[in-house]
């Protein structure tokens, strides 16, 4: 995926009550109940339906580093749908989205102003509009530039403009080389 999509979905998997299935032939078994067969699963995994039933029999335990790599991630995709909508909604409507960020910023200003780009570690509550901007653009398949316009777009608003308190000639933020990105809900 992206740093953006992956970090908004490990914010979402925070709010899981139980722990997602850890070894081969409980995740094989999740996966054909929730497709609804083996033949569903060896597709979207890309292996032979054999195989599969051989997971789901723990006939194979230990599926090859790749194998296990997919497995894991189209099991956390799909675990606790219920849990999962149920936070995007809270963060969208009441609770709002944190953000941890070590980043390039700066931003475009009238002449005279300090806006030259620098490094900075922020760690900023965003209001519910703008989590529901990225979990809206996440689910219409956004790319990362997008993703991270609008987080720039909230990082203006929120840290820079205050809300509108200061800072009201600033157009532009930029948000580039980002080092490390951690959302929280």
């Amino acid at each position: 995926m992206s740093l953006f999509g992956d970090g908004l979905e490990k914010a979402v998997q925070k709010a899981f009550t139980r722990p997602a299935p850890k070894n081969a032939g409980p995740q094989m078994r999740y996966l054909v109940k929730r497709l609804g067969g083996t033949k569903a699963v060896a597709q979207m995994l890309r292996i032979s339906q054999r195989t599969v039933e051989r997971y789901v029999k723990d006939q194979i335990k230990k599926p090859r580093a790749d194998l296990a790599a997919r497995l894991e991630r189209e099991v956390k995709r799909r675990w606790q749908p219920q849990i999962r909508a149920k936070a995007r909604a809270k963060a969208a409507s009441t609770g709002g989205i944190v953000i941890d960020t070590r980043a390039r910023m700066g931003y475009t200003a009238p002449i005279g102003s300090t806006d030259q780009d620098r490094i900075r570690h922020l760690t900023v509550a965003l209001p519910p509009i703008y989590a529901a901007r990225l979990f809206d653009a996440q689910d219409a398949g956004a790319s990362d530039d997008e993703l991270q316009e609008i987080a720039a777009e909230a990082l203006k608003d929120v840290y820079f403009q205050d809300g509108g308190r200061r800072a009201g000639s600033l157009e532009e933020v930029r948000f580039t080389d980002v080092e490390h990105l951690e959302f929280d809900l």
